[in-house]
C-alpha cells in the first residue's frame, strides 16, 4: 500500500479524509479509531501483550514512532486497563500525536484558528495520496488477493476501519456485501499467535460499540 512506512494509525488518519469534499468524516469517532490502530499495531509488534484481558507493555523498547511511543509510555504509567478501555480512555491524545506526525511528514498542514477559543485545524496537502491508500484498501476489502496473502497490517486496516463504518472506504451497503471477507481479514490481523487475535477481537469489538453508540446518539438527535 502507498505510506507503508506510516504506522497503521496514521494510515487510519489519512483514510478518513474525503478527498472530493477535502473533509474529514467520522470525526466523532476519529479518535477511538486511531487509537484502536495504534493498539493494533503495537500488539501486532509485539509491544504489547494480553495479559488475561488487560493490556502490558512487554519491554522498555521504543519504535521511534512519538504516537506509538507516547501510547507505550502512558500505558506504562497509568493502572491497568483493558484493550476496549484504551480504545476509548485519552484517544484524542494519539489522534493529535498523530495528525502532528502527519503534518511533519507532509501530508497535512497545520492551522491555528484564532478566535475566543483557539485550536489547531488540518487540511489535506496531498489527496492523490489518500486516493492510492484508499484504492489498495478497496482490492484488499473486495478482492481478489486471498485474505492469506494479504499482511496482517493491510488487514488491521480494513477491517478496523469496516468496523468504525468509515464511508471513504465502503457504503454500508458494500459492508454488508463483504461481510465474511471483513470476519476474515480480521483473523487474519491476529493470524501471528493465538493470543493477538484475542486483542484484535477486542480492539475492534471497541470500535464497533464506538460507531453503533455514535449513530443511535446521532439518530436520536
Amino acid at each position: 500500500m502507498p505510506d507503508a512506512s506510516l504506522s497503521l494509525a496514521a494510515r487510519l488518519a489519512l483514510l478518513a479524509w474525503d478527498t472530493e469534499r477535502m473533509k474529514l468524516t467520522g470525526v466523532s469517532q476519529l479518535a477511538h479509531l486511531v487509537r484502536a490502530g495504534a493498539l493494533t499495531e503495537l500488539a501486532q509488534r509485539g509491544m504489547l501483550a494480553d495479559d488475561d484481558g488487560i493490556a502490558r507493555p512487554v519491554s522498555d523498547d521504543r519504535t521511534g514512532d512519538p504516537a506509538l511511543d507516547d501510547l507505550l509510555e502512558l500505558i506504562e504509567e497509568s493502572r491497568p486497563r483493558t484493550w476496549k478501555s484504551w480504545v476509548t480512555n485519552h484517544s484524542q491524545y494519539t489522534l493529535d500525536a498523530v495528525q502532528s506526525r502527519l503534518a511533519g511528514t507532509g501530508h497535512l498542514r497545520k492551522e491555528h484558528k484564532r478566535g475566543l477559543f483557539s485550536r489547531t485545524q488540518y487540511r489535506l496537502e496531498h489527496p492523490d495520496a489518500v486516493k492510492a491508500l484508499r484504492a489498495d484498501a478497496r482490492d484488499v476489502l473486495t478482492g481478489p488477493v486471498p485474505v492469506d496473502r494479504v499482511s496482517d497490517r493491510d488487514a488491521a486496516l480494513v477491517a478496523l476501519a469496516a468496523a468504525a463504518e468509515l464511508r471513504t472506504l465502503a457504503t454500508g451497503r458494500e459492508r454488508r456485501q463483504y461481510k465474511e471477507r471483513i470476519e476474515a481479514l480480521s483473523v487474519r490481523s491476529g493470524a501471528a499467535a493465538p493470543a493477538l487475535k484475542k486483542v484484535i477481537d477486542e480492539v475492534r469489538t471497541a470500535v464497533v460499540v464506538v460507531a453503533a453508540t455514535t449513530a443511535a446518539t446521532a439518530g436520536s438527535s
